[in-house]
């Protein structure tokens, strides 16, 4: 999807040659935008928030990318805040764009030409239910829509955590500012409604706690031999939280987003779990 965004935008005349791509990130984002930044030679400004673990920041200037860092526990429309910053610094240098992974709808494209086929071909076409983690919505909308174009009965579940607005809109269409506060699984979730969330392709809903997605990314590694990051534990656990949907012939797929050397020093540092109630 990072490709796309940024092709989409060579496409249309938004960067030209040698520019910078400026970008808010937690992480995934950032690190596909810093791959195609290399080949396609832009510089990259990734901006993110302080609770992100320092592996994805090192791994981002690793590949050349330069990281600014925000504070995470200030409201969405703060000048402080990452979406904030990253529009300022797009604007303020020269042939920069900011791509806006949460309102470019190429991310949701993306999803749907190459990641749902792809679901569905592996699958053979049996796939009846799928679960991921909700951030910026590319993945389950595009995913959503392609595999309910192939068969309406599939069902599309999202995983978000709790300190984020996206279950309580779905079920009622009320944006309750009261359900936004501070948490620490990374990757999904928002105090913002992203234009690429397309609400009416999600079936429903889980939340799954902070303290769950870490417990649950650190048993994937230890009872699968899968080396995951944080929201890939917050999806094992939403996905058992709605075993009630599902049935003994159902095929059900679950997508995880992100690997778990990215969390060495937190999820899997006892030092850290314990500092924060998890152990």
């Amino acid at each position: 999807m990072a490709l796309k965004m940024v092709e989409d935008a060579e496409e249309r005349g938004l960067i030209k040659e040698g520019g910078t791509i400026v970008e808010g990130t937690s992480g995934n984002t950032g690190m596909g935008l810093a791959l195609t930044a290399i080949i396609k030679g832009y510089k990259l400004i990734c901006v993110t928030n302080d609770k992100q673990s320092k592996e994805k920041i090192n791994i981002l200037k690793a590949v050349g990318a330069k990281v600014v860092i925000c504070p995470t526990n200030v409201p969405a429309d703060a000048p402080e805040s990452y979406y904030s910053v990253a529009r300022k610094i797009a604007r303020d240098t020269p042939n920069a764009h900011y791509v806006n992974q949460y309102e470019n709808l190429a991310n949701t494209l993306a999803h749907y030409k190459q990641t749902g086929p792809e679901i569905w071909k592996q699958t053979d076409g049996k796939i009846t239910h799928f679960v991921v983690g909700v951030g910026t919505g590319g993945t389950i909308s595009g995913v959503g829509r392609y595999l309910k174009e192939q068969n309406p009965k599939i069902k599309v579940w999202g995983i978000d955590t709790y300190g984020s607005v996206f279950k309580k809109y779905h079920e009622t269409g009320i944006f309750d500012k009261n359900e936004i506060y501070p948490y620490i699984t990374e990757g999904i979730g928002e105090d913002i409604l992203p234009k690429n969330v397309d609400f009416k392709i999600i079936d429903g809903f889980t939340k799954v706690t902070d303290k769950d997605a870490a417990l649950y990314t650190r048993k994937l590694a230890i009872e699968e031999g899968i080396f995951v990051g944080n929201s890939a534990g917050a999806a094992t656990k939403g996905l058992l939280q709605l075993s009630n949907y599902f049935s003994k012939d159902d095929l059900v797929v679950v997508l995880f987003h992100d690997h778990g050397s990215r969390y060495v020093n937190k999820i899997f540092n006892d030092n850290w779990m314990n500092q924060n109630g998890f152990l």
